[in-house]
């Protein structure tokens, strides 16, 4: 298979979307168009997409659709993207936009290349911290908080609350019941929340937090 060739075949095998290709090729050859580079240039990106995994002549079976994004911490990476996007502070919720995201966190040209624990955490802890100072999620732990705030869906979802009713100090306990009452009537009763009982609470309230933010 000509180098050219390869290159595509590569690209369609990783499923590396426009914008990942052009830093990955910018990255190995300083070009961002493989029909500028010389024939040694684009043997180097095929070096490059087999050591990401790429296998000439293997062809896998089309299963149609969205390509569904892949990796070790892809689902934790993709929860807290979406939170974000129910915050109101993630502005575009697709793929892109993440890997995006992760790319100016680890230098990696894909999330399916986040393979070491050390980058995913900087992926990871980058994205709290954004959707922290952004949002006021806290995402402190620890024994002092009652059992349902221990989960990271109850502490997103109490921040949507807070930022769909800001008050005083004086407010706050006023807040804390009125959102007891919002998780009983959209889901259960909150000392009986599991993980993905905050799931329909988080989308409820980021439909609502996007109308005013």
């Amino acid at each position: 298979m000509r180098a050219l060739a390869a290159m595509h075949a590569g690209k369609k095998q990783l499923g590396l979307d426009d914008d990942t290709w052009r830093v990955m090729l910018m990255r190995v050859t300083g070009k961002s168009s493989a029909r500028d580079m010389t024939e040694t240039e684009r043997n180097r990106v095929v070096e490059e997409l087999r050591a990401k995994g790429f296998k000439p002549g293997f062809r896998p079976a089309s299963k149609g659709g969205r390509t569904r994004l892949e990796g070790k911490f892809v689902p934790k990476l993709h929860a807290l993207w979406i939170a974000g996007w129910n915050l109101g502070v993630v502005r575009d919720r697709d793929d892109k936009a993440m890997i995006a995201f992760v790319q100016r966190q680890t230098g990696l040209d894909h999330v399916r290349f986040l393979h070491d624990p050390a980058d995913a955490a900087r992926a990871i802890e980058g994205l709290k911290g954004w959707l922290g100072r952004a949002a006021g999620v806290d995402w402190s732990d620890g024994n002092h908080l009652p059992a349902w705030l221990r989960c990271d869906g109850a502490k997103v979802a109490l921040a949507q609350w807070h930022r769909l009713t800001p008050g005083d100090e004086h407010s706050v306990r006023a807040s804390i019941a009125g959102f007891r009452r919002f998780v009983m009537e959209t889901a259960r009763p909150i000392d009986q929340m599991q993980p993905r009982d905050w799931i329909p609470v988080m989308n409820t309230l980021g439909e609502r937090v996007r109308r005013v933010v």
